[in-house]
């Protein structure tokens, strides 16, 4: 009987043993509660798992490209450590799933919060007079200068949500 290299290959997060992770941290934090004590810390197997997971997602072809992917990895960890207290054994025994659910949604808030500030940006650039900082340049740079005011004109329209975008129509 051959195996495939599918089941040659491990898993990077092998969830049975997250599972049983999830389910003593979540005893300690019980028992700490009970006792009116401070929560434990995460171990390092679970916070481990958080980063393989978070860096694993980062690697899809809807995040990869981002400079910010390590701040999307940061703030899928982050909200992991945040929300673990909520995952809850009995109706699920699926940690990896339901972890690598919040990170997808932390990469989704970030990517969103980017694009708000490069929004910003461009929108600085436009009303700071671009026409006024371009004519600073002299000599050689000065025949690039309609290219660059074009250029900087161009994505701040792209940007702007209240211009609404030109769609490109399908060919039948």
């Amino acid at each position: 009987m051959e195996k495939t290299k599918a089941k040659l290959k491990p898993h990077y997060v092998d969830n049975k043993k997250f599972l049983q992770a999830m389910v003593e941290h979540r005893l300690k934090c019980q028992k700490a509660e009970d006792k009116k004590r401070k929560k434990p810390e995460v171990t390092n197997y679970i916070g481990e798992c958080f980063l393989k997971i978070a860096n694993h997602l980062s690697y899809r072809p809807n995040f990869i490209n981002y400079t910010y992917r390590d701040d999307m990895i940061s703030d899928g960890i982050e909200n992991c450590l945040q929300y673990m207290r909520n995952f809850n054994p009995e109706k699920s025994n699926n940690p990896f799933a339901y972890f690598t659910q919040i990170i997808y949604y932390a990469f989704i808030r970030r990517i969103q919060k980017e694009k708000k500030q490069q929004d910003v940006k461009a929108k600085l650039i436009a009303n700071s007079g671009s026409e006024m900082m371009l004519d600073t340049l002299v000599g050689d740079d000065a025949q690039y200068k309609s290219q660059m005011l074009e250029f900087l004109q161009k994505n701040v329209k792209e940007s702007d949500p209240a211009e609404p975008k030109k769609t490109k129509k399908k060919k039948k």
